[in-house]
C-alpha cells in the first residue's frame, strides 16, 4: 500500500501498527495532550504531503480529531469501528489492536473532500430515516457509521459529519436501505 500522506496517530503503539500494516509515515499526537508544536508539524505535513487523521474511536480520539480539524480543516480522516479496535483480552481499545487488513481498509476508505462536490443533507431526511429523534436512532446511526466509514457520531453531529465527508444522497439512501433490510430480517 503506497500512501503519500502522513498519518496522525495518538502514540507509539499506533505508529507501530500503521508501519506494520502500510509502511506509512506518522506523526504522534501524544494523546489528547496535543500541543502547538505538534499542530505545526501537522500543518506542515498537510501543506507538503497531506494528512490523514487516524485516532482511536473513543472520546480522547474524537477530541484530538476536533482539535486538529479546527486548526487544519482540510485534513482527511480514517475511521475504524470500535469493535475492530478492542484488544484480544478485552482490556483496551485502540488502533494498535486492529488487524493489518482492517487498518488498510480504513485508510483505503478515506474521503478526499476536494474531489467531491459540496453536499447538503436536509435534517428532515435524517429524521425520516430514523437516524435522529427516534428510539432506534442510536443503533441505526452506529450501523450507518460502519457502512459509510465516517466514525461514530451522535444525532447532533450526524448532519455535519455526512456533509463534511460529502456523502451524497445516493450513498446515504443506499446505506439506509441496507439498514432497513437488516431490520426487516430481524423482525
Amino acid at each position: 500500500m503506497n500512501i503519500k500522506e502522513v498519518i496522525v496517530v495518538e502514540g507509539k503503539s499506533d505508529t507501530i501498527a500503521i508501519k506494520r500494516a502500510t509502511g506509512a509515515d506518522t506523526i504522534e499526537s501524544n494523546g489528547s495532550a496535543i500541543d502547538g508544536a505538534i499542530l505545526q508539524q501537522i500543518e506542515h505535513a498537510q501543506q507538503t504531503r497531506g494528512v490523514i487523521v487516524f485516532t482511536d474511536p473513543d472520546y480522547p480520539g474524537r477530541r484530538i480529531r476536533a482539535i486538529i480539524e479546527e486548526r487544519i480543516p482540510t485534513v482527511k480522516h480514517a475511521f475504524l469501528e470500535k469493535k475492530k479496535t478492542i484488544a484480544k483480552n478485552g482490556k483496551g481499545l485502540g488502533i494498535e489492536h486492529a488487524t493489518d487488513e482492517d487498518i488498510r481498509q480504513a485508510i483505503a476508505a478515506v474521503y478526499t473532500i476536494e474531489e467531491q462536490a459540496i453536499v447538503e443533507i436536509p435534517l428532515v431526511d435524517l429524521m425520516d430515516a430514523k437516524l435522529v429523534g427516534h428510539p432506534e436512532s442510536r443503533r441505526r446511526r452506529e450501523r450507518l457509521s460502519e457502512l459509510l466509514q465516517i466514525g461514530q457520531v451522535n444525532g447532533k453531529g450526524l448532519k455535519k459529519r455526512l456533509e463534511m465527508f460529502r456523502i451524497t444522497p445516493e450513498q446515504l439512501n443506499k446505506a439506509i436501505e441496507e439498514i432497513d433490510g437488516e431490520d426487516d430480517q430481524h423482525e
